[in-house]
């Protein structure tokens, strides 16, 4: 077994987990299987995750971070050239962002049931009194809340318009909306339905704004 540094190794155990979790699904998923996919002892995967829900975590947060940098990067190729100011602005620049996500979710359909299996299983624990499990999705919904309220104030300040409703509860209706158009996609794969969806949403959540300088 070669030796790497924590980080490093950390990162491929989580990658060989949801190798391994999009190909067979999460209740397959097993420690000891995602030692031999990473070529590791049984030890090392424990030494780095306490227990399979700690890596579940993990491997949402993963997820979640992975979409958010492709927003993130379709975001920053657009203000690299243009300036859009006011309402018409920010629908420009909540387009280019959530639009940023489209590529990645049409990638990797397994990847995104993925997200939704997690939850389910966490959730599902949870009702069975195992009140840690309800962890795995408060964290995952946290870094989700935390990634959408951060691009919404940016769009904001780049388009110099003010949230009317706090933003807190727009990100939480953002992400609400794009979790069913995400899953019915991933039932009926009608992109071009799914891409007129997210114009819609781009409208709506461009309501919850007012320009900084009306007129």
């Amino acid at each position: 077994m070669q030796w790497l540094p924590a980080d490093v190794r950390r990162g491929q155990l989580i990658d060989a987990a949801l190798m391994l979790a999009a190909q067979q699904g999460v209740a397959a998923l097993t420690i000891r299987r995602v030692a031999e996919a990473g070529g590791v002892s049984l030890g090392v995967v424990h030494y780095h995750f306490e227990d399979k829900d700690e890596l579940l975590t993990e491997m949402a947060e993963s997820l979640i971070l992975a979409i958010s940098e492709s927003m993130r990067t379709a975001f920053t190729d657009l203000i690299g050239t243009t300036h859009p100011r006011g309402i018409e602005g920010l629908r420009e620049l909540l387009r280019a962002g959530i639009g940023g996500l489209w590529p990645i979710i049409e990638a990797t359909p397994d990847h995104q049931l993925l997200t939704y299996e997690i939850t389910a299983q966490a959730l599902r624990q949870r009702a069975a009194g195992h009140a840690e499990a309800g962890a795995i999705t408060a964290r995952q919904y946290r870094t989700m809340d935390t990634e959408a309220v951060a691009f919404l104030d940016l769009c904001a300040h780049r388009a110099g318009v003010t949230w009317s409703t706090p933003v807190d509860q727009v990100a939480h209706f953002a992400l609400a909306a794009l979790d069913g158009l995400v899953l019915r996609w991933l039932v009926d794969r009608d992109g071009d339905a799914a891409l007129a969806a997210l114009d819609d949403l781009v409208q709506i959540i461009a309501t919850k704004a007012v320009s900084d300088r009306p007129g």
